[in-house]
């Protein structure tokens, strides 16, 4: 036990104080999750610590988990609206695209890194897909708000490109190895797809009806959560062994449960978004305890070109051929060019030709953990300021309150719709917040409320009046009064 205790001892003081580096971070301007790569890279071999870490294996493993859970919290977010809004640009960004910016960063890898076509596309593939969970906690972190079709493309691009890349790195793994033809490729892609669409939606189905059944309310926040994350693991690995796409399994799994049983993943999305964030922490941190930055000085030539290529020349350029049938504006596709950050995806992906023992492999491990450095330095820095140079900044949806339809002090239905309230009361919507007042309320005040306890809201101020039998019945809404002029 001497042993356990020092290592859990070790591990969540390195938690810890990574947490409290990225918190302070923020007011740098500097990525939340770039501190968990450098803590990484401290406590590991070329680190002051020197801690000898190259389990390539378990770091895929862990990566793959963390993916997963990632993409599940991402699907349970996505709304029916976003879906209607952002669908097209993003499968034709996370397809097309994807090919697009892996086949030209392959080009510059062949001259740059002196590879193979076959090599250097497969760092391409590698580096090709963007990050959700990178591209939103900077957007949170910024306080940038964005169109609905701009912010709609980039998340659901984000979730949707991993299935595309994950396909190119192992399609190249086995043309490396076994030299596979196209037929081969066409029939992996067609399993991947076919095989994890399948799963996902039948799955989203079975697991959204069980939610519907369970005598289960918003109050079993914790309860529905692990039942959905469990179930969505378990469809995660059944798509894998039917040699499927686990990733798109996932997050279409995630995307079904929430249009089919939302009340439900509401309850459970704050539990969901704990998870996902331990996911991308643990991932971080054991990636950056797997890299040897001394490797990486050997190749910084390289390297750097190779990340150069992706965000000024590659990125920008797929983006701009792929939204330009679809009437975006040209500085929408500057913007979403620019956004294009890489995250724990492309380390995770660099793992696989590792794990298959491919040539030169450690090269694409490194390249990649550098491109991923590279983006969040130079993009997630500088994403508040594109996004106010290109004007994509849209202002808050809240009108003054001498405009206001109603004004003064009244009493609501906990169980009317939240979206019908706070149209008619002209608020600003607030993004995943459930299907009824209710759910908002509870999920935004302590665990233990009770009556009198309240939320501010964009000049509004709800409060709970009424409970039954421990749920939130009826509210109170205050609303500033008319603005008056002086005579």
């Amino acid at each position: 036990m001497h042993s356990f205790n020092l290592v859990m001892l070790a591990g969540g003081l390195l938690v810890f104080v990574s947490l409290l580096a990225g918190v302070l971070s923020t007011r740098l301007g500097l990525p939340f999750l770039l501190v968990f790569l450098v803590a990484g890279m401290v406590v590991g071999i070329d680190g002051p610590i020197g801690m000898p870490f190259a389990n390539a294996q378990l770091a895929a493993w862990v990566g793959n988990a963390a993916l997963a859970m990632i993409l599940l919290e991402g699907g349970i977010s996505t709304r029916m609206e976003t879906l209607r809004v952002g669908l097209k640009p993003a499968l034709v960004l996370a397809t097309v695209g994807v090919a697009l910016t892996a086949a030209l960063v392959g080009a510059v890898a062949m001259v740059a890194m002196d590879v193979d076509w076959r090599h250097g596309l497969l760092l391409g593939a590698i580096v090709g897909s963007t990050d959700a969970a990178a591209v939103f906690s900077l957007l949170r972190q910024t306080g940038v708000r964005l169109s609905d079709r701009v912010a709609a493309t980039l998340e659901l691009e984000s979730g949707l490109n991993d299935p595309m890349a994950v396909f190119l790195v192992l399609a190249l793994i086995a043309s490396l190895k076994t030299d596979a033809g196209l037929l081969d490729a066409a029939w992996l892609l067609l399993r991947q797809i076919g095989f994890g669409a399948a799963i996902g939606v039948l799955g989203a189905r079975a697991v959204a009806w069980l939610l519907r059944k369970l005598p289960l309310t918003v109050e079993h926040g914790g309860v529905l959560s692990l039942i959905i994350v469990s179930a969505g693991l378990a469809v995660f690995a059944a798509a894998g062994l039917l040699q499927g796409s686990g990733f798109l399994a996932i997050y279409l799994f995630g995307v079904g449960v929430r249009s089919r049983a939302e009340p439900a993943a509401h309850a459970a999305s704050s539990a969901l978004d704990g998870f996902a964030w331990a996911a991308q922490a643990t991932t971080f941190l054991l990636l950056g305890l797997l890299v040897s930055p001394h490797d990486m000085l050997h190749t910084i030539g390289p390297t750097l070109a190779v990340a150069a290529a992706l965000m000024f020349v590659a990125r920008p350029l797929a983006v701009w051929l792929c939204l330009a049938p679809l009437r975006f504006g040209h500085r929408q596709r500057l913007f979403i060019g620019w956004v294009g950050l890489r995250g724990a995806v492309p380390i995770v992906l660099a793992l696989f030709p590792l794990m298959e023992k491919v040539p030169d492999s450690y090269r694409f491990f490194n390249a990649a953990f550098a491109v991923v450095l590279a983006s969040l330095l130079l993009q997630g820095t500088t994403l508040g300021w594109a996004a106010r140079v290109l004007k994509m900044v849209e202002p808050p949806a809240l009108p003054p309150p001498e405009h206001r339809a109603v004004q003064g002090r009244l009493t609501l239905d906990a169980d009317l719709p939240l979206a019908d309230v706070f149209e008619f009361f002209q608020l600003p919507t607030p993004q995943n917040g459930g299907a009824t007042l209710r759910d908002w309320m509870t999920d935004n005040l302590a665990r233990d409320h009770a009556e009198g306890d309240g939320i501010d809201w964009h000049g509004a101020h709800f409060r709970v009046i009424s409970l039954h039998e421990g749920r939130i019945a009826r509210v109170g809404l205050a609303l500033a009064q008319r603005a008056t002029t002086a005579p």
